[in-house]
């Protein structure tokens, strides 16, 4: 498995932490009846880009790495306020969004499953910590703007490609692959499977229809 003394690349945290960042503030500015300040819109960029690292920590029982070094905040403030900034710009290119988005998953479900495998969680944890910090910046984001949470909703496949990402960089990593090269295929992979959903609407079955069966299952007679 990930020897003990890996440790995250600084710039590879802070590059998911400022891609999250924008992403949030892009999203937080899109909504214009929630008459959203400049402060409120700086407030879920930051908190969209700190949110998965911070889960991710507390559930480690460690000191969150955004409160262990003078960088993490600069910049998750600065990506949101260019997030803010170009919001018009951004808007007119909604691909692009997509891919911040997809992006942002990708890098923080490897950084989550590398962290957890790297001090001895077994794979089935590991893997379920990588999804968590995947998506906990959105959780945290719609929380704050009191809205569903999105990944509980039917749409794209989100928590779906944090999983399959997630569990391919644990099975590279069980086969021996350099656990930075199985980090570089997770984002990949968790990339990919989200665009692909967003491109062709896919999604899981919607609760609704499952409740179809039983309500047949009930109505039928019993023979004889």
């Amino acid at each position: 498995m990930v020897a003990a003394q890996f440790t995250i690349p600084l710039w590879a945290d802070l590059l998911a932490v400022g891609v999250g960042s924008l992403q949030g503030a892009l999203f937080a500015a899109g909504f214009r009846d929630r008459r959203l300040d400049l402060l409120g819109v700086a407030i879920i960029g930051v908190a969209t880009g700190l949110g998965g690292g911070l889960l991710r920590d507390i559930l480690l029982n460690q000191l969150p790495a955004a409160l262990q070094s003078n960088w993490y905040l600069p910049v998750a403030t600065v990506a949101a306020l260019t997030g803010m900034l170009f919001e018009r710009v951004f808007s007119r290119l909604s691909a692009l969004i997509t891919v911040f988005d997809a992006l942002t998953i990708g890098l923080f479900g490897a950084i989550g499953t590398t962290k957890a495998l790297s001090i001895g969680l077994p794979p089935i944890p590991a893997i379920f910590l990588g999804v968590l910090s995947a998506v906990g910046g959105s959780i945290l984001r719609d929380l704050l703007l009191a809205l569903p949470i999105a990944v509980m909703q039917v749409g794209s496949l989100y928590a779906v490609a944090a999983f399959v990402g997630s569990a391919t960089l644990v099975g590279l990593v069980a086969v021996g692959v350099n656990v930075l090269v199985a980090a570089v295929v997770c984002v990949a992979v968790t990339f990919g499977v989200r665009v692909l959903a967003v491109l062709f609407t896919w999604s899981l079955p919607e609760q609704r229809r499952l409740e179809r069966l039983p309500r047949l299952v009930r109505g039928r007679k019993p023979r004889g």
